[in-house]
């Protein structure tokens, strides 16, 4: 049988590929806009049907009718990271959440920690070799697709065919539906005077020739739009964005002096426009990863000059940071911070930058704090903070004592709130 015609006996509409799933299985769905929404929305329609089944993505950008309270006893999201459309849900307790590193997913489902059962994903349209890019997502979704025991794609012109370990053959694939509605995109983070003089401390200590990892978020945004000046930065990171293509298109970003991939661009999901979809497809200088590949520190380290910018929500005097909760209370996820952040430290000149706001609520919180929050999830530990930074500067901890760490950190806290922290640190014996 050829490949167009293996293709064509799997393909079928998308209320009959969601019924390969069965009861009590979990399914894996890509990370963002990797999500398929013609198989998400024929599942949440049928979601009565089912008894016991899960859905287990990072970042779900859209809530699909299944996010919904009153059926989750026959469908049921299960977050590795909450998003806008899964925190309120996560926050009231109906929907359930897997502690994770990022780096570490892939792992857990080979090692069956967690189950893959079923694969939802977009895909491109496949080669005239029987492949398919999961080009959106390749992050734990190709692990995925190696233990589950039915692979669904979801087939759409306008999903770009990456380079790198991000492919799928037709002969993996159980059933295929075609779509053709646009990517989802996400455009760049607001980004305000706060965000911008944070952004310049961090791009003053970016040197010519980095490699950089770029989280998402305003403050990592500013930055890169301060970087325009800089020569031959190289990528290596887990999110590609329309931040990322602009410093391409500015040929700042070469690639040359990376000594790990050099020439290439590396990412595990892509996060953006439609610009940027069309600038992944078929580019030799981009490869797409899964996120074992990408985020794992011993991997990713071997970048020299590695610089990491992350954001946190709140640190405390030791420099712990808590970067995915309010107090007991699910913002997001541990993501790739920590992963990056311990790449950044082994990797040979690298720097890793921890950013946040001085305050939050209109000046009236500190974000800089004696201790965190009770309840806070620690995301990165005080042991692998390096450099921290607020608009009021940049605290360097990595290798200090925790009185000079509580110095360093009220030096760049609001001047509002210098007094009263140098009083409390004086309390817990740091001042």
């Amino acid at each position: 049988m050829s490949f167009q015609q293996s293709y064509a006996q799997k393909k079928m509409s998308a209320s009959d590929a969601v019924r390969s799933v069965r009861d009590g299985e979990l399914i894996i769905v890509p990370t963002g806009v990797g999500e398929p929404p013609a198989l998400l929305t024929a599942l949440s329609e049928q979601r009565r049907e089912f008894r016991d089944v899960k859905v287990s993505q990072i970042l779900a950008m859209r809530k699909f009718g299944y996010i919904d309270p009153e059926t989750v006893e026959h469908v049921r999201h299960v977050a590795l990271f909450y998003g806008g459309a899964t925190r309120a849900g996560g926050q009231a307790g109906w929907i359930d959440f897997i502690p994770n590193y990022f780096s570490e997913i892939p792992s857990m489902i080979q090692r069956a920690q967690m189950p893959a059962d079923v694969v939802f994903s977009m895909a491109s349209p496949m080669d005239a070799h029987g492949y398919f890019s999961l080009s959106l997502g390749a992050d734990y979704t190709m692990a995925a697709v190696a233990k589950a025991r039915a692979v669904v794609l979801e087939v759409n012109p306008q999903v770009p065919f990456a380079n790198g370990n991000c492919h799928v053959h037709i002969s993996q694939v159980t059933a295929l539906v075609e779509d053709s509605r646009p990517v989802l995109e996400v455009g760049l983070p607001k980004i305000g005077p706060v965000q911008q003089a944070i952004g310049r401390y961090v791009a003053d200590m970016i040197d010519d020739g980095s490699t950089l990892q770029i989280g998402y978020g305003g403050i990592p945004d500013a930055v890169v739009m301060q970087l325009t000046d800089k020569k031959d930065l190289g990528i290596h990171t887990e999110m590609i964005g329309d931040g990322i293509l602009s410093l391409v298109e500015a040929g700042v970003v070469t690639n040359r002096r990376k000594n790990y991939l050099p020439g290439k661009m590396v990412a595990t999901f892509a996060l953006g426009s439609a610009k940027l979809y069309q600038f992944m497809h078929h580019n030799p200088a981009l490869e797409i990863h899964p996120v074992d590949y990408t985020n794992t520190p011993s991997l990713a380290g071997q970048n020299d000059n590695l610089v990491a910018i992350n954001a946190t929500l709140q640190i405390d005097l030791l420099g712990q940071c808590g970067s995915e909760s309010l107090g007991h209370l699910p913002f997001s996820g541990t993501g790739g911070q920590a992963d990056f952040v311990r790449a950044a430290n082994i990797s040979r000149g690298g720097k890793a930058f921890i950013v946040l706001p001085s305050t939050a609520k209109d000046d009236s919180i500190s974000r800089i704090v004696p201790v965190l929050s009770p309840g806070t999830h620690v995301s990165t530990s005080k042991n692998d903070i390096h450099y921290v930074v607020t608009e009021y500067g940049v605290a360097q901890l990595r290798g200090k004592s925790a009185k000079q760490r509580a110095r360093e950190l009220i030096g760049i806290a609001h001047p509002s709130f210098r007094a009263e922290l140098t009083e409390q640190a004086a309390r817990m014996g740091l001042g």
